[in-house]
């Protein structure tokens, strides 16, 4: 009888049944191993925390406090009273399995006094599109999405209405739908701090005349009030950090080009427009003319003549690109810092032989790198390599869901999910002859995860049970890899449990790492059809800097990175 036939002959009985998931057989070793007549103290458990989870410093108190958490599971009569509260294999396998015993750590725990240019910032583009780049509505409810989920630099492009007397939020000259601003910024005063203490950052993309920008600075400061963080000076020296700046909204634009004219002369004007320059194609042109921008120490204080002064006090990150081509715009100033923006094109280009001066400029100063244009439809780009140049914003598309946006989600998940991450030390100090990291060398193996996925559970509550296959349990399989820099780039799979709403994998997988701070590890559970794409059945992105050793229990998402209630995989992570 085929696999068909069988499955369609008993559908019913197979599909309907209750799926429990019991403890595989290593998982019972390790009980065995650290139990003694059935019973796990927490004597024994701090043992297992210690010497299998690598809590090198866990202690009776933090065993005893794992077992008072299972506390609700008292009525399945599965907590024993023996010298104390112990744990049986069926509560063990449960606190295994259980959120109490995460990947990664869910606290802030990085140092956060050093400059705001020491860290990869959780950042949107176009933070207030619902959809696609030319004809979706704007609205301030993707702004608060994604304050929600952590995002710490909020892009808004601001345009006069059509009576030149208001502001809209919109993508300039397309069929976007606008938006009012200060419903934006009413929206990211009440949700800018429900996620994270740590500061938003608002980057204003300006079309405006100095009048209008007069209302922008009135609007501004009577919403953020004393929140709203203003510079004693013209131009930082430094970043000040983000501790510092906790509950604080800062600004951050560039001159806008429209009304640039006014400190501009004609023959650069003419210059512009013998281009086919417009501000209005903000994500096709937008700071790619490298020659075409006024110097900062020149232009930029021309135009500010006929900027708003309420508006230019506003202004705490001072953006724009220098003259002068690229060196120029990687020149390092030490009597201040600023902010650069670079198309995810732009970047490729200069990384091919300019990567170390990327990397240069990005120890003080902060790159900020945005996704092409012809991205209408809000997809998204490998935010690996603005990472590997230090580039702080990899500015993402917050409502693209794919591939590129699970990583960005992934790493993070990072210092407990704040929005910022500390850069590795590598990509912040020179050596001793003044040389930087460079993101093109070839480096050896500094570390190897061994990951060996043991299971999986929580389909059958989560999903349809008709929704992986009409007449029998799913098919499951996990791939599992890696996304860092090139060399360290892999991805494998497990073989495929037939029929099983809980499948046991228990294969091992390993991975040599060069730029492990830079590594995050990809899972994905896919469902097996033999005459159609395969189904999506979860996935996650986890920082491998940040994976606590030993036995966890890892949530999935669904392709929108949205949490599961009960969809996990139970993983061994161990670092050789």
């Amino acid at each position: 009888m085929s696999k068909q036939t069988y499955r369609v002959c008993f559908c019913f009985r197979r599909r309907f049944r209750l799926a429990v998931a019991e403890a595989p057989d290593e998982i019972r070793g390790f009980f065995n191993r650290y139990s003694e007549n059935g019973l796990m103290s927490a004597d024994h458990l701090r043992r297992f925390l210690v010497e299998v989870q690598k809590q090198e410093n866990a202690t009776l108190e933090d065993a005893q406090a794992a077992i008072n958490s299972l506390q609700e599971l008292k009525h399945l009569n599965i907590l024993h009273h023996h010298r104390g509260q112990s744990l049986n294999l069926e509560t063990f396998f449960k606190y295994l399995f259980g959120d109490i015993n995460p990947p990664i750590d869910l606290k802030v725990q990085q140092d956060m006094t050093a400059p705001l240019s020491h860290y990869f910032i959780y950042t949107g583009h176009n933070s207030y599109l619902t959809g696609n780049q030319l004809s979706s509505d704007c609205s301030d409810v993707p702004i608060i999405q994604a304050l929600q989920r952590g995002v710490r630099v909020i892009e808004l492009d601001i345009w006069p209405n059509s009576n030149k007397d208001g502001i809209e939020v919109l993508h300039g000259r397309t069929l976007t739908t606008p938006v009012e601003l200060i419903k934006c910024l009413r929206s990211i005063k009440e949700h800018a701090f429900t996620a994270s203490d740590y500061p938003v950052v608002i980057t204003l993309e300006d079309h405006l005349t100095p009048d209008l920008q007069a209302k922008v600075a009135e609007m501004v400061t009577q919403t953020f009030g004393d929140i709203l963080f203003c510079p004693d000076s013209d131009c930082l020296k430094e970043f000040p950090s983000p501790e510092s700046l906790k509950k604080r909204i800062i600004i951050s634009t560039k001159p806008p080009k429209e009304y640039m004219s006014a400190a501009v002369p004609k023959d650069a004007q003419e210059g512009d427009s013998q281009n086919g320059k417009t501000a209005s194609d903000e994500e096709e042109t937008e700071e790619d003319e490298d020659d075409d921008e006024e110097d900062p120490d020149e232009g930029v204080n021309r135009f500010q003549k006929s900027l708003a002064p309420e508006y230019r006090r506003l202004i705490a990150i001072h953006a724009g690109k220098p003259k002068g081509g690229m060196d120029e715009c990687l020149k390092v100033d030490p009597e201040k810092v600023r902010r650069l923006s670079l198309s995810e094109q732009q970047l490729e280009k200069v990384a091919e032989d300019r990567g170390t001066d990327i990397v240069r400029f990005t120890q003080r100063n902060i790159l900020r790198v945005y996704p092409k244009g012809t991205r209408i439809t809000s997809s998204n780009y490998n935010p690996l390599i603005g990472w590997m140049h230090g580039a702080q914003m990899v500015a993402f598309n917050m409502q693209g869901f794919g591939r590129s946006l699970w990583l960005m989600h992934g790493m993070f998940k990072s210092n407990g999910g704040c929005g910022y991450v500390k850069k590795p030390d590598f990509l912040l100090k020179s050596g001793p002859n003044n040389e930087v990291f460079d993101p093109r060398a070839t480096l050896p193996v500094k570390t190897t995860l061994k990951v060996r996925i043991y299971m999986g559970e929580g389909w059958y509550y989560d999903f349809r049970h008709t929704h992986f296959d009409q007449y029998s349990p799913p098919d499951f399989y996990t791939r599992v890899g890696i996304a860092g820099v090139p060399a360290d780039v892999v991805m494998k799979k497990t073989k495929t449990i037939e029929d099983n709403w809980i499948p046991v994998w228990n294969e091992e997988f390993e991975f040599q790492l060069t730029v492990p701070e830079l590594a995050l590890l990809r899972l994905e559970v896919h469902e097996y059809d033999m005459s159609e794409k395969d189904d999506f059945g979860g996935q996650t992105v986890l920082p491998v800097s940040e994976i606590q050793s030993g036995i966890r229990a890892v949530p999935l998402h669904d392709r929108e990175g949205k949490k599961y209630n009960n969809v996990k995989l139970l993983v061994h992570f161990d670092f050789v």
